[in-house]
């Protein structure tokens, strides 16, 4: 008969005398339970390199804990830009000068009196004559009766200190025939006396007491030669530029008030 089968494998008995087959080494579970998903979630290890073959009886070297990352160093701040020296200031522009002024009225005046005519300049756009004082009056006719200057717009001085002739007054002529401006001057010393225009122009009146009220020119012929800015009794010409108009306040507010003076 045919021999049983015995299985999908025949196995020979072992012979004897030999040993059996060392049992297939089981693998053990291990004993350490793996951590708790929390924990290994909150623990980041930095994985270490893998270590290299240690050959027998050598020492196994100490485990080399990983180098904590370094923070990158805070970016140096830019020097501040040395402080640049301001650009040397421009120089100051040479400011307006008077000219020569070249007209047929100054040519027909130098004609006429000569000498008497000292200069004619125009500076800005302003016409101006000056004239000798002594011939002041016979100027100032002509200017209205053969120049068609009609209107005396302004009579004024100014103070020269150190000046031998410290006074110029000026005269602002005006014509309407001509629509034009010019101006004539005079200079005196100090205490010499003027003509009074008031006969040729009226309006020279008050014009002439206020130069009178502030400088203390004098205007010979007017009719009534006195104060009009200040009181009578004050003391000085205030527009003088020689004069303490803060010592004259004082004086005067306590003279005339009684009390000391705010200033």
């Amino acid at each position: 008969m045919p021999e049983e089968s015995k299985g999908p494998e025949s196995v020979s008995p072992p012979a004897e005398g030999a040993k059996a087959p060392a049992e297939a080494a089981v693998p053990q579970k291990s004993e350490v339970q793996p951590a708790a998903p929390q924990a290994a979630a909150a623990e980041v290890k930095t994985p270490s390199p893998a270590a290299a073959p240690v050959a027998s009886g050598e020492t196994k070297p100490a485990a080399v804990p990983a180098a904590k990352p370094v923070a990158p160093a805070a970016a140096a701040k830019p020097a501040a830009p040395a402080a640049a020296k301001p650009p040397a200031a421009p120089a100051k522009p040479a400011g307006p000068v008077p000219e020569p002024w070249e007209s047929e009225l100054v040519t027909s005046l130098k004609q006429q009196y000569g000498s008497g005519i000292v200069e004619a300049l125009r500076y800005m756009g302003q016409k101006y004559v000056t004239v000798n004082s002594s011939i002041l009056p016979e100027i100032l006719l002509r200017m209205r009766d053969a120049e068609g200057f009609d209107y005396c717009v302004d009579i004024t001085a100014v103070h020269y200190p150190k000046r031998e002739q410290q006074f110029d007054v000026v005269y602002v002529l005006y014509s309407f025939p001509h629509n034009e401006r010019i101006r004539v001057k005079a200079r005196i010393k100090d205490g010499e006396h003027v003509q009074s225009a008031v006969a040729i122009w009226p309006t020279a009146d008050w014009l002439e007491r206020e130069a009178f009220d502030m400088f203390g020119i004098v205007f010979d012929g007017h009719p009534g030669l006195k104060r009009i800015l200040l009181p009578e009794d004050w003391k000085g010409h205030p527009l003088r530029k020689d004069y303490d108009i803060l010592q004259q306040d004082k004086e005067w507010v306590q003279i005339n008030l009684g009390i000391e003076s705010g200033q």
